[in-house]
């Protein structure tokens, strides 16, 4: 018999928008100003899944230089810009969230990105009304992705086990904090490619976000 989970996590950048190759690509961009020179592919692969704040400190330690206070805000400002004339929904995720409302599984969403900074992409993409409610920041616990910390506190606020929630990812660190957190994880690999999600415990992995109704069990 096929396993529905009770509660299913969301990530956001990658799963629900499409915003990684704008993101990194703009991330890549300040890196090389400050002298590290990356395309936006190799930032991508690096950084998939990090928190920002996180990033500029690794970079500081490789670089061996402060990229100042306002680094993080000035990246953010750049990527609304262009998430306001470029960011789409991934392609098949709002029959995915249909399917799960018409089989009545709740759902929610669990990004290292800070809370202002899903406002704008679930906004643009008019997501976040839908999603309003269910926004869970790792600024709300005391670790980022990879620790369990956020999708732990996401499960607790629905009164739902860990064993009981899928997690959806597309990075390493976020799949590693689910299986931390004791969840299934079900890895989209239709950017990073299915090894490094398997690698880090995706229980499953897809190409498709229409294949994942199936996956849970809902078809």
């Amino acid at each position: 018999m096929a396993w529905t989970p009770a509660l299913v996590i969301f990530d956001c950048d990658g799963v629900l928008v499409d915003s990684e190759p704008i993101a990194n690509r703009l991330i890549a961009e300040a890196l090389s100003a400050a002298g590290l020179s990356m395309s936006g592919e190799e930032a991508l692969e690096r950084y998939r899944g990090g928190k920002l704040t996180r990033i500029k400190l690794r970079v500081e330690e490789d670089l061996g230089i402060e990229l100042g206070e306002h680094w993080v805000d000035g990246i953010y400002q750049r990527q609304f810009d262009a998430f306001r004339r470029e960011l789409q929904l991934i392609p098949g995720i709002l029959e995915v969230l249909d399917a799960l409302d018409l089989a009545g599984v709740p759902y929610c969403v669990g990004s290292n990105g800070p809370l202002y900074k899903m406002r704008v992409s679930l906004g643009v993409t008019g997501l976040y009304e839908r999603l309003e409610s269910r926004i869970f920041s790792a600024d709300m616990v005391a670790e980022p992705k990879p620790a369990p910390d956020l999708f732990l506190h996401a499960a607790a606020a629905f009164d739902i086990p860990p064993e009981d929630v899928a997690v959806v990812e597309d990075s390493a660190p976020g799949v590693s904090a689910g299986v931390a957190a004791g969840m299934r994880v079900f890895g989209y690999a239709h950017d990073s490619g299915e090894a490094p999600l398997v690698s880090a415990g995706a229980s499953a992995t897809f190409l498709r976000m229409t294949d994942l109704p199936g996956l849970l069990g809902l078809r």
